[in-house]
């Protein structure tokens, strides 16, 4: 089922305005997340909100918001005075200006949305403004108010459709200067940048986010698989060290013929179907375990072989330039 929709309203182009509706781009939700519970018992920590000095625990109802000026000293803002300065949402993004993709400081992106027409109606006048985003082979900026506070939106054709890409404003980006200004100025060789660009050339490819394997997250998943299945985990070993690079060319010499001897095996691979996973356990997905308690997990352990199973998420393979 598709997610709800995080704001809807009109997209509007001087003139031209249709109904649209948001959505986000990217999620979380597929990613291993824990609980925190009681060792002793099993049973999950539940969290209660409660007075800094007093100790006693606060009903909702008397819980403000307030702005730390000093040690012990806030200024109280209340639910009320909040909503008197909150930002009438317009429920139109007001396209400003057209500018090139280039001029977008990769520091001032957040998050990307997907940008639709909402309902039946208004699919020609949001072809109109996609079409005359993508012809112009810029970016609109425009503004758009989520939750009472009012955001940039840049928008750029994706397909058939639009995403949306909230940006920063500018004093939520950090000057650079405050962090580089201690980096020492240093001569390079031209053997050396030759040798380093061809390890660069050695390990060039095209992007594809598909061939990306999160490693800690599939690690997750097999440890869980293989506690509820009964199965002990070996502790890993730390890795060796190989100690500080005191010669720079040398190290760039072996670097390079390392890449070389691995260019040859990388090619034969390259194209290839990826394996399928050998364990019946990676082929079952995580499910949750319900119950309290280690009685109660260890009892689910047993009834989940029959039980019917999403399959394990398959990492992807790592790809290595030839």
């Amino acid at each position: 089922m598709a997610p709800r929709a995080n704001w809807k309203g009109f997209l509007r182009l001087s003139l031209v305005t249709c109904p649209v509706a948001l959505y986000p781009a990217t999620s979380d939700t597929e990613k291993v997340s824990f609980n925190q519970i009681n060792r002793k018992t099993g049973h999950r920590i539940k969290y209660a909100k409660v007075d800094a000095e007093t100790g006693e625990e606060v009903a909702s109802e008397d819980i403000m918001k307030g702005y730390k000026i000093d040690t012990d000293t806030y200024i109280e803002v209340s639910k009320d005075e909040l909503d008197d300065i909150a930002l009438e949402s317009t429920r139109t993004i007001e396209i400003d200006e057209f500018v090139p993709k280039s001029d977008i400081d990769g520091r001032y992106l957040i998050r990307p949305y997907y940008l639709v027409p909402d309902g039946k109606v208004g699919h020609d006048a949001f072809a109109v403004i996609r079409e005359t985003i993508r012809n112009m082979d810029k970016v609109a900026i425009g503004r758009v108010v989520l939750t009472n506070r009012e955001h940039i939106i840049a928008l750029e054709p994706l397909e058939k459709g639009l995403m949306g890409t909230l940006l920063r404003y500018p004093y939520e980006v950090r000057n650079e200067k405050e962090y580089f200004d201690d980096i020492q100025d240093v001569k390079i060789t031209k053997d050396m940048l030759d040798l380093a660009k061809h390890i660069v050339e050695q390990k060039s490819a095209s992007f594809e986010p598909e061939q990306f394997e999160d490693r800690y997250e599939q690690a997750l998943i097999d440890l869980i698989n293989q506690k509820r299945n009964g199965l002990t985990t070996k502790a890993k070993t730390a890795p060796k060290t190989t100690g500080n690079v005191i010669n720079l060319m040398d190290a760039l010499k072996r670097s390079l013929a390392s890449e070389q001897q691995a260019a040859p095996a990388a090619a034969k691979t390259k194209g290839k179907k990826p394996k399928k996973a050998a364990a019946a356990g990676q082929r079952e997905m995580l499910l949750p375990i319900s119950g309290s308690g280690k009685r109660a997990a260890k009892e689910t352990a047993k009834e989940a072989p029959k039980k019917a199973e999403k399959p394990v998420r398959t990492a992807a393979r790592t790809k290595k330039a030839g």
